[in-house]
């Protein structure tokens, strides 16, 4: 199993990262995706990385949430890290469009975003996209982007727009938008919340994909994520989670979908290595 969306170079993780690092290893998480989220978080998330190479896989990018007022000295400085680490990064991400706290730099993050998936296109990198009361901005931007010509050649770029929607709770339409988009979803915690609606949602999409495609089967466009050190799922809601976790996510989905836990893991890891190319 792949964990795709880890953040376990965070402070959480300080007093024990080596220890919890085994523990997943020794539960049988095969590799650790590592988003970046800001300029402090080159060094933390590369050192990591370089410490567990072959484990944990390094992505860089600006999150919505740290666009303020310094934005383009932070942007500046995270694509320089980019391009000087390309060969080693696996993704752009974590990257995105969050209006839930504050919509001051609304559109400061569509500009971040734009930029950052144009920079995803010209080096042929996934990226990992986060989206809170964000929707119809984060497709439209992604659209157009997909879209977009080459200010050199005004010709579309030969590397497509591809990656994943992180922490996808949305509705059947929008997840149906995101997969004709040739996106993945990214599936962690929610869907094993008591209340939550997303079990039905990929359920009903499922059946309704296979009628119109019946060669479709929504786990081929699954990613299993834990966003660790948040969002645990059930049994462990409340408590610091932890990448050997997505096992509890697995066995739900493989309930909703009526398969093997076993079968949710393979196809997941399957698409995790197809998208991050590991």
């Amino acid at each position: 199993m792949i964990d795709t969306h880890c953040h376990i170079d965070e402070e959480a993780f300080d007093a024990d990262r080596e220890e919890v690092i085994l523990r997943q290893r020794e539960a049988g998480v095969r590799a650790m995706i590592v988003p970046g989220i800001n300029a402090a978080s080159i060094r933390t998330v590369l050192d990591v990385c370089h410490a567990h190479p072959g484990f944990c896989f390094p992505a860089l990018g600006l999150h919505p949430e740290d666009v303020k007022d310094d934005w383009q000295t932070q942007l500046a400085t995270i694509e320089h890290a980019i391009r000087n680490h390309r060969h080693q990064l696996v993704a752009i991400g974590e990257i995105g469009l969050d209006y839930y706290w504050d919509r001051t730099y609304k559109e400061a993050q569509q500009q971040v975003l734009r930029h950052q998936l144009l920079l995803a296109r010209e080096l042929d990198l996934p990226v990992i996209l986060h989206n809170r009361e964000a929707t119809e901005d984060i497709l439209t931007i992604v659209k157009e982007i997909t879209n977009h010509k080459s200010p050199i050649t005004n010709h579309k770029y030969e590397a497509p727009l591809r990656g994943v929607f992180h922490c996808f709770s949305g509705s059947r339409e929008t997840a149906q938008i995101i997969l004709d988009l040739g996106f993945y979803l990214g599936i962690g915690g929610v869907f094993t919340f008591k209340n939550s609606r997303l079990p039905d949602t990929i359920a009903e999409l499922n059946q309704k994909s296979k009628i119109l495609n019946p060669k479709f089967e929504i786990l081929d466009r699954l990613l299993l994520e834990t966003d660790a050190p948040y969002m645990a799922p059930v049994p462990h809601r409340g408590e610091r989670n932890e990448s050997r976790y997505i096992q509890h996510v697995a066995n739900c989905i493989a309930e909703t979908l009526l398969v093997t836990p076993d079968e949710v893991m393979a196809r997941t890891t399957a698409n995790a290595r197809t998208l991050f190319r590991l």
